[in-house]
């Protein structure tokens, strides 16, 4: 298991260097002045040369990048050009905020998708397979976007029980673990949570009814098993795949999050790029992307390793 896991950890640091350079060589293709943001229409060329060599735009790719890896390394991103302030401090209060919303998205995905997963995958083509299959599609197919805005409508404006927008009470970003702060995660988690719902659910469905077919649950229901044990089993099968599944939707769910924040004004990373893309920040667009790409590495190192906790055979392959 030991050799296992620093495999795994070696094989992630080439990942972690290739992620960062596709991560510097993408945002500096793209066209576009980075100081045009702050500079005043009528900036003289001393102080565009002030401002580039402040930033290390001046330098070359190379350097930059390797500088840029560097100070990353010891957890300086740099300073953003659109507010000033650090952008460690920046990307890291909005990854809070994401990954809570993420999670919870997650979590509600999971336990929905595996429910009607498993429902279906024991009535297969019942009317009970048919409704929770029809559910799956409707939840992979619907635009998140515009079922958070039918949400807001539904039970913001119309009925008024949840707050349309916002982290907090009065618009805060400050976050509390109180009943006024949790209304605020309901809409967005809740929106958010359809698709990995969908998607668990039509993988576990396929899962259930594989191992359903099987030899060994025809051996076990000769022997006289009770459905709660062959249930056990297919649970103790499916459960490595179906946390695969969940560990890669969460990683989604963190990266592509720019819209549901938006329509929610819910102050996380996909706020936050949203925000660097438009300013055309690039400290803070690299830094947010960077620990978005991170996250999703060290994640599915996580999961990797709680698969093979629960199949030992991964490890032996």
């Amino acid at each position: 298991m030991l050799s296992f896991l620093l495999r795994r950890l070696i094989y992630t640091l080439p990942i972690m260097l290739g992620v960062a350079l596709v991560c510097f060589a993408l945002v500096h293709l793209a066209p576009g002045d980075p100081l045009v943001s702050i500079l005043p229409p009528d900036a003289s060329q001393e102080l565009q040369k002030q401002l580039m060599e402040l930033y290390g735009f001046n330098r070359s790719y190379p350097e930059q990048f390797v500088s840029w890896v560097w100070r990353a390394l010891h957890g300086d991103l740099g300073t953003s050009i659109a507010t000033g302030r650090p952008v460690t401090e920046e990307v890291f209060k909005a990854v809070g905020n994401t990954l809570r919303l993420s999670v919870f998205a997650t979590l509600i995905g999971f336990i929905f998708g595996c429910l009607f997963g498993f429902v279906a995958g024991y009535f297969q083509n019942s009317w009970v397979d048919k409704a929770a299959s029809l559910t799956s599609v409707l939840g992979v197919s619907v635009p998140h976007y515009w079922l958070g805005m039918v949400l807001v409508i539904i039970f913001s404006s119309t009925l008024m029980w949840l707050p349309p927008s916002g982290a907090g009470p009065g618009g805060s970003s400050e976050w509390a673990w109180d009943w006024e702060h949790v209304k605020h995660l309901i809409l967005p988690a809740v929106t958010m949570s359809v698709i990995p719902m969908g998607i668990i659910s039509r993988t576990v469905r396929a899962l259930v009814a594989d191992i359903l077919a099987q030899e060994f649950i025809v051996g076990l229901r000769a022997k006289g098993m009770t459905n709660l044990g062959i249930f056990l089993h297919v649970v103790k099968n499916a459960a490595p795949t179906a946390l695969a599944v969940m560990g890669l939707q969460l990683g989604y769910l963190l990266g592509g999050s720019i819209l549901i924040e938006t329509v929610f004004s819910w102050p996380g990373t996909g706020f936050l790029l949203n925000a660097a893309i438009f300013q055309r920040d690039l400290p803070l667009l690299q830094g947010t992307i960077l620990v978005l790409a991170m996250f999703f590495v060290i994640l599915n190192m996580i999961v990797d390793v709680i698969q093979t906790l629960l199949d030992p055979r991964i490890a032996r392959s």
